[in-house]
């Protein structure tokens, strides 16, 4: 990877403060099997949770690094991405960057239009003809809609991706793209990036 984002003051403090409260709940935790026999199940769930939403940060920061050498309308996608999640509108959206990707998508719709929020919006509306495919999105514009992207053979442990995120981890597996995808069950947010996909907050493209 040739980008090699920093985190700002503000935000590295924040996280080592939060990564030292992990470490003292760990501590905890350890104290309570040494002198106790009880059950720790839901400290384990409780770190769970912190280590999650510290991930997500994290790959908030990294996917806006990302993402700004190629385009500059991060406000138009939070938007979009928030409204999507929130109403669990699924959506499978292609930030082109150094390497073509047309000869890995089929199928897809000329748009050419700028991007904007209500456009991304309107596409994914359930029912929408195009909003089962992707999105393609370059240089500030939205380039074609209703796109088939390669599927990837991706598991998590025995449970298989939906088809969406097996795509935006397909077309990532093959080009430097980075593919956000918003799932229709749960409303959560994800990109996809050299064949791995990460979950982030969507108000924090900005």
């Amino acid at each position: 990877m040739d980008i090699k984002p920093k985190f700002s003051s503000t935000l590295k403090k924040q996280m080592e403060n939060d990564l030292h409260l992990i470490k003292e709940d760990i501590e905890n935790i350890l104290v309570t099997i040494k002198n106790k026999d009880c059950c720790i199940l839901g400290e384990f769930e409780q770190i769970n949770r912190k280590f999650a939403e510290l991930q997500m940060s994290a790959a908030s920061f990294y996917l806006n690094s990302y993402l700004s050498p190629f385009m500059d309308r991060y406000e138009v996608l939070t938007t979009a991405i928030e409204h999507l999640s929130r109403r669990k509108h699924g959506a499978l959206i292609v930030i082109g960057r150094n390497d073509p990707v047309d000869s890995h998508m089929h199928s897809g719709i000329s748009v050419g239009a700028s991007l904007s929020y209500s456009l991304l919006e309107s596409i994914f509306y359930p029912g929408s003809p195009l909003h089962d495919g992707a999105v393609f999105i370059h240089n500030n514009k939205i380039i074609s809609a209703g796109n088939v992207l390669p599927l990837s053979q991706f598991y998590v442990g025995e449970k298989k991706l939906g088809t969406r995120h097996r795509a935006a981890i397909g077309l990532s597996e093959q080009t430097d793209a980075i593919v956000l995808v918003v799932s229709e069950e749960t409303g959560k947010a994800s990109f996809t990036m050299e064949g791995k996909i990460y979950p982030f907050h969507p108000g924090a493209i900005t």
